[in-house]
């Protein structure tokens, strides 16, 4: 920025479509979607403590390459136990 090559934008810019950067907000804002809309919860609200549910997720589908349908999530969180029990016997 000190050479003026680049206004601060344009850095900006440069920064919030950096590859990296979007896969792994996208996969962050993937897990938690899955937590708000088929648990109806936070990853940190009573059943769990902490984020050790929402980590072990975010950790399976960053190693599927952010392929949520090779990591099994939907099918996951739809068969828990906790999902379905919303849904009554």
């Amino acid at each position: 920025m000190g050479s003026g090559a680049k206004s601060r934008a344009q850095i900006l810019q440069a920064v919030a479509q950096d590859a990296d950067l979007v896969i792994g907000e996208s996969n962050r804002a993937f897990v938690l979607m899955q937590y708000f809309e088929y648990l109806r919860r936070n990853p940190n609200d009573p059943q769990d403590t902490d984020h050790t549910g929402y980590d072990f997720w975010l950790t399976k589908l960053n190693q599927f390459g952010g392929n949520f349908q090779d990591a099994e999530m939907v099918k996951a969180f739809i068969l828990s136990s906790e999902y379905r029990n919303r849904f009554g016997p």
